[in-house]
């Protein structure tokens, strides 16, 4: 087992090369970028100067000065080389500089990545603590009045966009009842705050887009664990275990529980990714200045630094939850082993 995760370790610098190769060309190749964007804002700006300078062909700038923006935005060089030189500033810990921000790209995102794991972290924790007991219940008290009406809740939850219930919340809690800020990670005046003010505000802050970051992941890890769990209740190793005398709770927990973990561990992973990314939509209408906003934007701006950095983080983020999902499932199914 050893030797198969060390395989799967030295497995992440080769598929981050790829992943990020593709990338790379991609940003090279879309019409729109950087160099046209500045060549039109100044085209616009010598027009609506009066500006009659001209130069080539029909453009305000002159090819020496296009020359150096190419060089600065890196479009001198052939893609691959480009590429080579990007890479080696990743291995010194250096990304680039934001065109929008003017600022080092880690510390653009170092700026944003405490925000999105906040409320990952938290929306994680609260899925699993409260889904986990109510796929148990849902399981042994399958069709009825408590099945029922949880299923109700749960798809109601999975149906409604997390975005459009953050408007509902925001027009009946914030506009309304003003029960809530409009929005924000923290007020204005958080740093003059003491330290349970500052709680009190971060908490004020996060209820609603907590609830609308839980809502949609409730029903895929309760039902991915009634249905496991009823499975394995109806198996022929359940009823053997009671019929020698085992007790139902401990064939639950003792035995049923542990094979339906299975697939909740799978799957464990892909949530590492969930966890920094969010929903930009949610992050949009609660003006939250997240991970997932971070992209967004930098993809419909062409800051395409951003855009490599946003790529690397969340690429190695999903290639180690994979890994923590193996390791999960090797710990809670014994009968596996990776050789």
């Amino acid at each position: 087992m050893r030797d198969y995760f060390l395989r799967r370790l030295l497995l992440i610098p080769p598929t981050l090369i790829g992943v990020t190769i593709i990338v790379f060309v991609i940003t090279r190749l879309v019409p729109g970028g950087p160099l046209e964007r500045a060549i039109m804002e100044t085209q616009q700006m010598s027009a609506m100067g009066g500006s009659s300078m001209q130069a080539g062909q029909g453009m305000a700038l002159s090819q020496a000065q296009i020359d150096r923006l190419r060089e600065y935005y890196g479009f001198d060089k052939p893609v691959l080389v480009s590429y080579v030189d990007w890479m080696r500033k990743v291995l010194t810990g250096d990304l680039g500089m934001s065109y929008r921000y003017n600022q080092p790209v880690t510390e653009v995102i170092a700026s944003r990545f405490p925000v999105s794991l906040y409320y990952g972290l938290i929306t994680l924790v609260i899925t699993y603590l409260v889904c986990i007991p109510l796929g148990v219940l849902k399981a042994i008290k399958h069709r009825t009045v408590v099945d029922n009406v949880t299923s109700i809740l749960i798809f109601i939850g999975y149906a409604i966009p997390g975005y459009a219930l953050g408007s509902l919340l925001l027009l009946y809690f914030s506009v309304q009842l003003e029960w809530f800020p409009m929005g924000g990670f923290t007020s204005m005046q958080f740093s003059e705050l003491s330290f349970w003010g500052k709680v009190g505000d971060l908490v004020q802050h996060s209820v609603l887009p907590l609830i609308c970051y839980l809502v949609g992941s409730f029903a895929l890890v309760t039902l991915l664990l009634k249905n496991h769990l009823m499975d394995n209740l109806a198996a022929d190793y359940i009823r053997t275990a009671i019929a020698k005398g085992v007790s139902f709770r401990k064939a639950v927990t003792g035995h049923a529980m542990r094979n339906s973990m299975i697939p909740i561990a799978t799957t464990f992973g892909q949530n590492i990714t969930l966890l920094v990314s969010g929903s930009f939509l949610i992050e949009t209408i609660f003006d939250i200045d997240g991970f997932g906003l971070l992209g967004l934007n930098a993809i419909l701006d062409r800051d395409y630094p951003v855009v490599m950095g946003v790529v690397l983080l969340a690429s190695l983020l999903l290639l180690i939850g994979n890994i923590l999902s193996d390791i999960l499932v090797a710990l809670v199914d014994p009968r596996i082993r990776f050789n």
